[in-house]
């Protein structure tokens, strides 16, 4: 491997591990809250990329209730996503309300709630299936509008292309990490959140308002997946109502990997797996997703809390 394409594998692999990482901190939030896995969460990556699709001016296909339908607007990317992410933040307060709360003052079985966050995601993607039909979508070519398509970071005689979306995403992804970091552990959100995390029953007694964090977590978890969703379709476009299982999947791996409940942990997962699938071959490309949950088995034989998990110990 020369030392071009390694660069350029580098610098492709920080970019879909980015938004791997984004994508499974919304996973890691609701497990910090509640202890469990929200299934929908995927399906939530898909309705945002939906969103920004159609905030950009997208029309949709033949198909569908919405057949033909386009909205009269045309917003740039960068907006569309961040209204994509605010749609989006409104659908998982409203999972939480219908999916999530009802079971969580009944004290239910916390598989009937991921059985529930199941039901959820099999509703929202039949409903986008059923309103603009199972096409794909592609963005606009100018979605990022006068970038040129792709940028060199080598030299004239030794080039080392990249893609301007791939960059534009490795660039988002940071940023919105950033600013994730900064909300979790330096505002009043983050350090009640954190001890909701920690003890809900104490955190109550404390005159922490336990259901309205669990409501902000809700909102927050899906307007990071609405954002994975959009930066993932402006690259390789929207592959029909089922567009994001694939990457619900591995970003399961993701926080096994990191640490189940660990948000660095899910972070430096998601840039894991992301390097090693961007240094698998061309010819075996069709073979990534198993030598990424090859790399997750490996780890947890040998630590199975994941990279940075804690050990629980159970009293008997």
């Amino acid at each position: 491997m020369n030392i071009a394409l390694f660069f350029q594998n580098i610098l492709n692999g920080l970019s879909i591990g980015s938004v791997y990482a984004i994508f499974a901190l919304g996973y890691t939030l609701i497990f910090s809250i509640l202890g469990i896995i929200n299934f929908a969460h995927g399906a939530v990556f898909t309705l945002g990329a939906y969103f920004t699709y159609a905030l950009m001016g997208g029309a949709f296909g033949f198909n569908g209730l919405l057949a033909n339908a386009q909205l009269p607007l045309s917003l740039p990317f960068w907006l569309a996503t961040v209204l994509s992410g605010v749609l989006a933040g409104g659908v998982g307060v409203a999972i939480e309300r219908l999916a999530f709360r009802p079971l969580r003052r009944r004290r239910a079985d916390p598989l009937l709630t991921v059985v529930s966050s199941l039901g959820v995601a099999l509703i929202i993607v039949n409903m986008i299936q059923y309103l603009v039909g199972a096409e794909n979508y592609t963005f606009p070519a100018d979605t990022f509008g006068n970038l040129p398509p792709a940028i060199n970071f080598g030299t004239a005689d030794n080039p080392i292309p990249i893609r301007t979306v791939q960059i534009v995403i490795f660039l988002v992804s940071v940023i919105i990490l950033g600013i994730l970091t900064y909300l979790i552990n330096a505002t009043k959100y983050g350090k009640a959140m954190r001890a909701v995390a920690e003890d809900p029953t104490t955190a109550s007694l404390l005159g922490i308002n336990t259901d309205r964090f669990i409501v902000l977590t809700f909102f927050v978890s899906s307007f990071l997946a609405a954002v994975a969703g959009s930066l993932v379709g402006s690259s390789v476009s929207i592959a029909g109502p089922y567009f994001g299982i694939g990457f619900g999947l591995k970003g399961l791996a993701v926080i096994v990997l990191g640490g189940l409940g660990s948000i660095p942990g899910a972070v430096i997962g998601g840039l894991l797996i992301g390097l090693v699938e961007a240094f698998v071959p061309g010819e075996y490309s069709a073979y990534k997703d198993a030598v990424a949950f090859g790399i997750l088995f490996i780890v947890l034989l040998v630590r199975p809390q994941g990279l940075l998990g804690r050990t629980y110990m159970q009293k008997v």
